[in-house]
């Protein structure tokens, strides 16, 4: 006790306020350039450091909540920037929270930049919701291509579904003629390549040639996540190794559960991130990769909902993603790529 009270005694009259502290300590290491390493740059992981700029919810798996912890698993550090920061997602009947604006994400960047902590491997981005906050995203792909040239972009360009837009129309010609162009893979769903290409998709070779279309526009990969065609669900990837080469391209039959998910958009571009970044002359494998382990994440979710005593079709899942990290990790590839001839 006498002992405690000798240093309590000693720290008030030696040492400024706690306050003055931490700002003296600060001061000391940028001037003294003593500040920690960064392991995760010292020390890289075999796979890579992902910055991932997307939604996030305080409950539920959406955004980044659906593409941070899988990416996790899969050996990636990764370091989320909240576009929005919500309660919940929209579709409950109330929501409350929080929006990002483009100069603030500028801010964070430029906190990044100030203490060299701007090398990614990867780039991830989902939804966004304004023009303003999509054109400082493209700043932002430049400052780190700046930084490394080698940075894989890759887009879930997240405007609408099923011919419903949820994005301001305008953010449609910026995503065709400023974002396509620089991203390094692209994973749109039918109704956001059609947007994207203004060409209609009604049939496989439709789909092949949407992807090609996007080729030429940037991208080296192009995975269009869900087509449906006659009633029946597929998945359509295809992949480029050099400009004006005939692209490499295949299809996954998707079986149709009957319910409705958030997150899954989300999650599955997160997967092809990892599995393609692991495999990057296999699209086709990382695809199977991917669908799996979404497969056996929804039919998990559907499973525990019923037992829950719930019908899995009279309102929209949240999606059992911590139930399923080890069909993230580590799927049973049970859906199989069909490559075009």
């Amino acid at each position: 006790m006498l002992l405690r009270s000798l240093f309590i005694n000693s720290s008030l009259f030696t040492f400024p306020p706690r306050r003055e502290t931490h700002i003296f300590r600060a001061r000391n290491l940028r001037n003294s350039d003593m500040a920690p390493p960064i392991l995760s740059l010292v020390l890289p992981s075999e796979t890579g450091r992902v910055l991932s700029i997307q939604s996030h919810t305080v409950q539920g798996y959406v955004g980044n909540k659906s593409a941070v912890f899988p990416l996790q698993l899969l050996g990636y550090d990764v370091d989320p920037i909240n576009s929005v920061q919500f309660s919940n997602h929209t579709g409950y009947p109330t929501f409350k929270g929080q929006v990002l604006n483009g100069e603030q994400l500028w801010e964070l960047i430029e906190g990044l930049e100030g203490n060299n902590l701007l090398y990614y491997t990867h780039l991830l981005t989902g939804y966004i919701g304004s023009v303003s906050f999509l054109n400082t995203v493209l700043e932002v792909v430049s400052k780190l291509r700046s930084v490394n040239p080698e940075l894989t972009y890759v887009c879930d360009p997240v405007m609408g579904d099923e011919g419903k837009l949820y994005v301001p129309q305008e953010l449609i010609s910026v995503y065709r003629e400023k974002v396509v162009p620089v991203a390094s893979m692209l994973t749109p769903n039918q109704f956001e390549a059609e947007l994207l290409t203004e060409f209609r998709i009604q049939s496989e070779g439709d789909g092949r040639e949407a992807c090609k279309l996007l080729h030429s526009a940037g991208p080296s990969k192009v995975v269009i996540t869900s087509i449906n065609i006659d009633g029946n669900l597929l998945l359509i990837g295809s992949s480029q190794k050099e400009k004006g080469q005939e692209p490499k391209q295949f299809k996954i039959a998707i079986p149709k559960i009957p319910a409705y998910f958030t997150g899954t958009g989300d999650l599955m571009t997160a997967l092809l991130l990892g599995w393609s970044n692991k495999y990057p002359n296999n699209l086709e494998k990382a695809a199977e990769l991917a669908v799996s382990s979404l497969q056996a994440l929804l039919h998990r979710t559907i499973n525990d909902y019923k037992s829950a005593g719930h019908d899995p079709q009279s309102t929209s899942l949240e999606i059992r993603l911590i139930q399923s990290q080890d069909d993230i990790r580590s799927p049973q590839v049970k859906f199989k790529a069909e490559i075009y001839n």
